[in-house]
């Protein structure tokens, strides 16, 4: 399992931050961010546990926002987390996710960029920054409610939209990941297969397309023992048939390498770059 930040409760009332992994089942402390006692202290704790995950990691240009006032914002705790709730609403809004007009599942999205975690602990991501999250209940209403109404295909739209506005989409790049559940048994999706984290226990598959910047085009989820070769086609087919694209050149790794994948993309009129 990749490593990730830590918060475990000391017996003095402070909260131990630590960057860690997750091996057979046991927590290995990676390194020890150290102990806070505030919510400022535990903010600063937090973002040197994630600078330390993802050092020099890329941020998007917010233009007007000053991206120190959003660096003090995160120091200084839910008191200045409006600023935070802002920048990302804006971002939100001007990609045109608005166009899914439902603050519930916005509120889950801002969780999920602030700290991804499951919908229940979400609920606590969101009291945090001073969101006022709705229930439980609703936001798992929200969730049924977003494939009902196909709010991922709105979202896709807009995606397109922007990736065509900011390079295009002549070149397009393919991968796939499996994420694992600590789950006995498997069902219909979650299979045990091919692990890139050599476990053992029930997975799904899932592949992303996205542009030559690495913004995210289509998302396909598949079961968990199903090849990687054989989840290329159908989301390159899906997002043909999505947006009408026919003059594509589609660039993956050496999973992908199959004759009859190069073969269907030849056929689609596709170009490709497949490692061998």
């Amino acid at each position: 399992m990749s490593p990730f930040v830590r918060r475990v409760p000391s017996k003095s009332g402070a909260t131990v931050v630590q960057v860690v992994d997750k091996t057979g089942g046991k927590y290995r402390i990676v390194k020890h961010i150290g102990s806070a006692h505030t919510d400022a202290e535990l903010a600063a704790k937090m973002a040197e546990a994630r600078e330390f995950l993802h050092p020099e990691q890329g941020v998007l240009d917010f233009d007007a926002v000053d991206s120190a006032s959003v660096g003090q914002a995160a120091v200084l705790g839910p008191k200045r987390s409006g600023l935070l709730i802002d920048v990302i609403r804006t971002v939100y809004d001007r990609l045109g996710f608005n166009v899914v007009d439902d603050n519930v599942f916005f509120q889950l999205v801002l969780a999920r960029l602030v700290e991804p975690t499951s919908k229940r602990d979400s609920i606590r991501v969101l009291n945090e920054i001073g969101a006022n999250p709705p229930h439980y209940n609703t936001l798992l209403n929200s969730v049924a409610r977003a494939h009902d109404r196909k709010y991922r295909d709105r979202i896709a739209e807009k995606c397109y939209a922007y990736a065509e506005s900011t390079g295009g989409v002549t070149l397009c790049l393919y991968d796939v990941t499996t994420l694992y559940f600590e789950a006995e048994k498997e069902d219909d999706l979650r299979k045990v297969g091919y692990s890139k984290e050599r476990r053992v226990d029930p997975q799904i598959v899932v592949g992303l397309l996205v542009d030559r910047t690495g913004f995210p085009l289509e998302i396909g989820c598949y079961e968990g023992n199903k090849a990687e070769t054989h989840t290329i086609i159908p989301i390159v087919k899906q997002f043909q048939d999505r947006h009408g694209i026919a003059d594509m050149v589609i660039a993956a790794d050496a999973g992908m390498l199959s004759s009859k994948n190069l073969r269907d993309l030849d056929d689609a009129g596709l170009r490709f770059i497949v490692g061998s």
